[in-house]
């Protein structure tokens, strides 16, 4: 079972450049993310969420390929991928995958305007390796799957991660 965890930011560079830093945990296998997305508040109070995955790109892609692919047996490659390709971005465009649209725009209604937040769904993590690494930018949790409990014991490691980290 996968954790959701929301972390609040003062700006959404902090908030990309976390998620870079999680990307980068999930490289050397610290980490295993399904899904990871940037939430920010613009300062005219809309949300926009900057996804991970583009399904809409991939989806696009897969139509093509298998439009050309039919499109060659009626000898209309170029009209079957064309069709495909614009099927398949349809169909990308409204799959939502790892966690819910609406419920991270709920969420950031509640943000400053300017500011952002990163959501993490997290399957695994060595949380000794990841919690210091993300805690050097500081950041406030705002809402997790956790108990109330391991939250709190999240709380205090961030806490203690990023005290370590301005000693340094």
């Amino acid at each position: 079972m996968s954790n959701l965890f929301a972390i609040a930011y003062p700006d959404v560079a902090t908030a990309q450049a976390v998620r870079s830093e999680a990307l980068g945990l999930q490289k050397q296998k610290l980490i295993d993310l399904e899904d990871v997305v940037v939430v920010e508040r613009r300062d005219d109070g809309k949300i926009k969420l900057h996804q991970a995955v583009s399904t809409t790109g991939a989806g696009a892609a897969s139509g093509a390929l298998w439009g050309g692919v039919i499109g060659l047996l009626f000898f209309m490659p170029f009209l079957g991928a064309a069709i495909g390709g614009a099927t398949g971005a349809a169909v990308g465009a409204s799959t939502d995958i790892g966690v819910d649209d609406n419920f991270m725009r709920n969420v950031g209604q509640k943000l400053q305007p300017g500011s952002a937040a990163l959501f993490l769904l997290v399957r695994t993590a060595t949380a000794d390796k990841v919690v210091p690494a993300l805690a050097q930018y500081g950041g406030e949790i705002i809402q997790t799957s956790l108990s109330d409990e391991a939250e709190e014991h999240l709380k205090t490691a961030m806490k203690s991660a990023q005290a370590h980290t301005a000693d340094v």
